[in-house]
């Protein structure tokens, strides 16, 4: 015995959401990265020092009691001092007065003085020094002071300073930009399935009653489209092959009607005895057979259902040409109709072939007493009633099967009430069957 794992169809719409909103967000994350490294490369190299030796500064810049400019060993500037030995930097107030610390290079040793004229500057490229060196602000308790440094290039990671600076601009992008990809990714995948799920549709709704049906393949995506025309050669596959067997049946029980007249006519013509008789049903068992196939093959094909018909009149038709055969077998039968007409649209003929087969089937399995009742209700309902022994709980699904007897022995071929199914759902209807020990109550509406 095969076991069978427990598997859940993902959901395509789910993953592409998903995993495109993350794709996007990487990109959009790289972008970011990818800016600010391309900005480290046009910036200068002390960027990545520049907010630690400011704010440094900015916690050590005071006034002595006299009001000149000054630095307080703070534990900070000392821990600074320490971990960059080739510091340097010179700090002054707007109004000029400076401190300064370090081997300033010759080259900038003349700016000292200048250095509260700058805001911020970036200063490389010299002919007479490789040094680099930046001027920035710091707010202090005393007031702005202006930095000039160098000497400590190499410390610190430009990218993750500019990051740290430029977070107002990203965040905010990132703050509009994740809930538009997070709603639209979705919405988008959800579109553009959308044609995949009306095929789906479509595909749900394909019957054997109509084998021509085909999936569209309009509008539908280029990578699906092979999928839903293999589909589509598929059932035209099915349909030639469905086709061919429905041709060989009507065909085969044309056929069989011939030689069965035949061997019907010299039983007819042999001498009267118990052989003759038995000889007669088996002929007419076989006569049976073929017309229940024909009649069953030719409803398959049936078209036609938009005739007027009152199911009331074909009752009452039924009851009268099957009331002798009924008798015959030890029955009562009887029409209970709460409604003069019930009128319907369908095949006239199909719909007799229908009652009768349910009729029929009551007297060849209603244990040859009690009565059988045809019964047509207001609400458009028709039901077969006998008083048999029923039928087992276990056959009461199979009994629609086509060739499926209750009983190996019994005289029917097994069509009867899997043409009536076939009938009724032709005409976009259902069957009930109820069963006990005190019969058996077959129900049917369109």
């Amino acid at each position: 015995m095969k076991r069978v794992a427990k598997t859940s169809n993902p959901s395509l719409w789910w993953r592409l959401s998903w995993q495109l909103s993350l794709v996007i967000v990487a990109v959009v994350a790289a972008v970011i990265i990818g800016l600010c490294v391309w900005a480290t490369t046009i910036m200068s190299p002390n960027m990545a020092m520049e907010e630690t030796v400011g704010a440094v500064i900015g916690e050590a810049a005071a006034r002595d009691h006299q009001g000149r400019f000054l630095l307080r060993e703070t534990p900070g500037l000392q821990v600074l001092k320490q971990q960059n030995a080739t510091l340097w930097f010179v700090a002054a107030t707007t109004d000029g007065a400076h401190v300064s610390y370090g081997t300033i290079p010759p080259a900038y040793a003349q700016l000292a003085g200048l250095v509260h004229l700058f805001d911020d500057a970036d200063i490389r490229g010299s002919a007479v020094t490789r040094e680099i060196a930046t001027i920035d602000s710091a707010e202090t308790a005393i007031g702005e002071v202006r930095i000039l440094s160098g000497g400590a290039s190499s410390k610190g990671w430009p990218v993750l300073a500019l990051l740290l600076r430029a977070y107002p601009i990203y965040v905010s992008l990132i703050a509009i930009t994740l809930p538009a990809i997070f709603v639209a990714v979705p919405q988008i995948v959800r579109r553009e399935l959308a044609r995949v799920s009306d095929v789906a549709q479509k595909a749900s709704e394909i019957e054997p009653h109509r084998p021509d049906t085909r999936l569209p393949v309009e509008g539908v995506a280029r990578e699906v489209a092979p999928l839903v025309i293999a589909f589509n050669g598929a059932l035209e596959r099915l349909e030639s092959e469905f086709r061919k067997r429905q041709r060989f049946l009507i065909d085969a029980a044309h056929e069989l009607r011939t030689p069965i007249a035949i061997m019907q006519t010299r039983i007819d013509g042999m001498p009267e005895g118990m052989e003759r008789g038995r000889m007669l049903k088996d002929v007419a068992r076989l006569a049976d057979t073929a017309e229940q196939l024909l009649a069953f093959e030719r409803n398959d094909q049936a078209t036609e259902l938009h005739e007027t018909v009152d199911l009331v009149a074909i009752a009452q038709t039924v009851v009268a040409d099957l009331a002798p055969l009924a008798i015959g077998a030890g029955y009562q039968i009887s029409l209970q109709s709460a409604i003069e007409h019930l009128v319907r649209q369908g095949s006239p003929s199909a719909l007799e072939r229908a009652i009768s087969n349910l009729v029929r089937n009551a007297i060849e399995y209603g244990g040859n007493t009690g009565a059988i009742t045809i019964s047509v209700s207001a609400d458009g309902r028709i039901g077969v009633t006998d008083e048999g022994s029923g039928i087992p709980d276990d056959q009461q699904e199979l009994v629609f099967e086509p060739f499926y007897r209750v009983s190996p022995s019994s005289k029917g071929a097994g069509l009867g009430l899997s043409l009536v199914k076939q009938i009724v759902e032709n005409h976009g209807g259902g069957v009930s069957l109820k069963s006990g020990p005190t019969g058996t109550e077959v129900t049917f509406w369109l």
